[in-house]
């Protein structure tokens, strides 16, 4: 059985088809720049072409998807019916759509709906719901997947915030979290590397990449999560500025003369590292010039290794002790100095990073070392494969 996995952006399509018998990529591509000029990136029995065409909708872009995917040179299937579904990433179903859903058109109409609790991922997840099933037409299953399902039922203390109680009941103002489809796949992944049942595992699982999110996970089920009721909370990140005092953001419109989405700018896309470095948001550079002097990349590095380890910290003592502690997402599998200076304070706990084994890359395996009490790992994410999962068991009931 065959899964096509969608995440759109707003002038993106990123795909790929997956063979559920085998877990195996048979092809995998990103539709560019759609509504400009439009470029198309297909990659497929080891081969990779690159092919700048006009694609001015994600109809168009699904269109292309497809005819790269029935190719007779870069194809890997013979006929579009060899599809079985299509599984689409939702950033936040908020409390309406709560587990992975069949769609049709009118649960279509109501995540339209909910634009406002994703205003930057919501809309561009409908509009290639709605291209797929124009194009590949309504007989073929299209089933969404929700970031917010795996935290969906952390417990009220976590999920409900300490203001009036009626914009709860009102507008749904809770925590959301983020992340859920990577945080629910590799802690999963690391009771199966510990040989253990995910129900006799504390973990938390820290997914740090440009947005970045602790979760503890609590005998398998989201106890509490950093982010909040969008992905602005928790732990600071490349633009975003993570936990403030929200006193700051007033005192600010008021000095500068900001309107609430300028503020709203300010704190989503020039905050963070790149706001503290005042030179980038990429890891990358800010290690090239952190080793080469400049004292605010050090800062925005050491500010966000402090923060990652205070999450830890918090998480472990509210599940009452750690099991395992698992990095994930772009930073956290590939930067090795960055897990280092996360773990080496959290000795206490029993947690002790083994630094020839924390050099590996690109595959699941525990680098703490063999005395240390609480397991470190570094998992890699595999959203598009778990949306495949959960796709192909909504199909299957």
């Amino acid at each position: 059985m065959k899964i096509l996995v969608i995440n759109a952006g707003s002038s993106s399509l990123k795909y790929q088809l997956i063979d559920m018998d085998q877990s195996e990529v048979l092809a995998k591509g990103n539709c560019e720049r759609i509504g400009l000029d439009g470029k198309i990136t297909h990659q497929a029995n080891g081969e990779k072409m690159e092919l700048e065409t006009a694609l001015p909708t994600h109809a168009d872009a699904i269109k292309m998807v497809l005819k790269y995917l029935t190719d007779e040179k870069w194809g890997v299937i013979t006929d579009v019916s060899e599809i079985s579904a299509v599984g689409h990433r939702v950033v936040n179903g908020a409390e309406i759509f709560v587990e992975a859903t069949l769609m049709d058109e009118e649960k279509i109409n109501t995540l339209d709906g909910l634009t406002e609790f994703a205003p930057l991922h919501n809309p561009p997840a409908v509009v290639g719901l709605r291209a797929c099933m124009e194009v590949m037409g309504k007989d073929v299953p299209q089933v969404t997947v929700y970031d917010t399902a795996f935290h969906q039922d952390m417990p009220a203390t976590s999920a409900v915030y300490p203001i009036p109680y009626e914009y709860y009941e009102k507008y749904g103002i809770r925590r959301y979290g983020a992340h859920g489809t990577s945080h629910g796949y590799v802690a999963g992944e690391c009771a199966k590397l510990l040989g253990k049942k995910p129900e006799e595992l504390n973990i938390v699982t820290c997914h740090l990449g440009n947005g970045s999110s602790i979760t503890a996970v609590k005998g398998g089920k989201c106890l509490d999560t950093s982010m909040g009721f969008t992905p602005l909370a928790g732990v600071m990140m490349g633009t975003r500025c993570g936990d403030i005092d929200p006193a700051v953001a007033m005192y600010i419109m008021n000095k500068e003369g900001l309107t609430p989405d300028q503020m709203s700018d300010v704190m989503n896309k020039k905050s963070g590292v790149f706001g503290v470095s005042g030179v980038s948001s990429d890891f990358r550079d800010l290690d090239a010039g952190a080793e080469a002097g400049n004292e605010r990349c050090r800062l925005a590095l050491d500010m966000f290794a402090y923060q990652v380890t205070k999450y830890i910290g918090a998480y472990a003592a509210a599940m009452g002790g750690v099991d395992a502690i698992v990095f994930t997402a772009g930073i956290g599998e590939n930067n090795p100095m960055m897990r280092t200076a996360i773990a080496e304070p959290l000795a206490f706990l029993g947690a002790k990073i083994d630094e020839e084994k924390n050099q590996m890359r690109g595959k699941a395996m525990a680098i703490s070392t063999e005395d240390s009490t609480v397991k470190i790992c570094v998992i890699p994410t595999n959203e598009e494969l778990a949306i495949a999962q959960q796709t192909l068991a909504v199909i299957s009931r």
